[in-house]
């Protein structure tokens, strides 16, 4: 194959053919990811050698970029360099780049049955439509993008469920309603009495394309309603925590009240019950004496 190329060049024609058939926010990311990490590194090169990605991996991490950061980013350069070879006009060999293990596993953010307590009774003595979407996301563990694009329209009262169909996003100066994050996150979570009891008056008198947080037809966007929660939490002297731990702990006491993992799963529009059993799923040493002597009378039965 002869070298005709640079990897920005076949990155650029790659980007360009993707753009065609994925979400704008995937290509954002694909950008970012070449942008930022990969071409001040790779992007002159017409031939990627191991040794070459090897080294770009072992100096963003030390940078300190994430081991999910990194994999995204070899995803992308894997794509781009295929396309280069199979249009032979960039010269790339199979490759073993190694990321070293974590050493530890990063927390996640969950509040406390008190803490949690303590906002739901605040965001019930004060309704608003701001504070609504905080309830919603802690009791029905809706992502920020997802209530941020929630409508009347998605507020089933006969059936007493949300209909989970969309998600909002900001892209440069663009706003976007997109499909959410994956197909399994298109799903209906059935509201609790209380919720239910809430936004039974204002569904009655709200127009059906209007947004449930501005009650408007125009959106908030997740950035301004991020900032909103984190003043919230300040005042109340809650811990900061992500807007996604309001998810977190939603998942947290599903787990904790015995609820099966699978429909947990399903009510987080997870794409795989892994994903649940890996973030929520953490048994305790009483769990384990309970297992151990479950097998032990198990196996001296007769």
């Amino acid at each position: 194959m002869e070298n005709k190329s640079t990897f920005t060049q076949v990155a650029a024609l790659w980007l360009a053919e993707k753009k065609t058939y994925v979400r704008k926010s995937t290509e954002a990311t694909y950008s970012y990811l070449l942008e930022g990490i990969i071409l001040p590194s790779l992007g002159s090169l017409s031939e990627v050698r191991e040794e070459d990605v090897q080294a770009l991996v072992n100096a963003k991490l030390a940078e300190g970029f994430s081991h999910k950061t990194i994999k995204d980013m070899l995803v992308v350069l894997k794509m781009a360099l295929r396309y280069g070879n199979k249009h032979e006009i960039l010269l790339s060999r199979p490759m073993d780049i190694r990321l070293p293990t974590p050493c530890e596993k990063h927390s996640i953010d969950v509040l406390t049955i008190a803490q949690q307590r303590k906002l739901i009774s605040y965001l019930q003595d004060n309704f608003s439509c701001m504070n609504l979407g905080i309830y919603i996301s802690l009791t029905a563990g809706l992502r920020i993008g997802e209530v941020c694009a929630l409508q009347w329209a998605d507020i089933d009262l006969r059936y007493g469920v949300i209909r989970v169909n969309k998600s909002l996003q900001r892209l440069d100066s663009e706003l976007l309603l997109n499909p959410p994050k994956t197909p399994n996150s298109v799903r209906e979570i059935p509201m609790t009495r209380d919720l239910l009891a809430m936004v039974r008056p204002l569904k009655r008198n709200a127009r059906p394309g209007h947004f449930v947080l501005s009650n408007g037809s125009r959106p908030i966007e997740p950035r301004r309603y991020r900032d909103y929660f984190h003043r919230l939490l300040r005042q109340l002297g809650l811990p900061r925590i992500r807007f996604h731990g309001l998810r977190h702990s939603f998942a947290t006491r599903c787990i904790e009240s015995k609820c099966d993992y699978k429909t947990v799963s399903v009510l987080l529009g997870h794409s795989s019950i892994t994903t649940t059993l890996n973030l929520y799923v953490h048994p305790g040493l009483d769990q384990k004496r309970h297992c151990i002597k479950a097998l032990e009378r198990r196996l001296k039965a007769r």
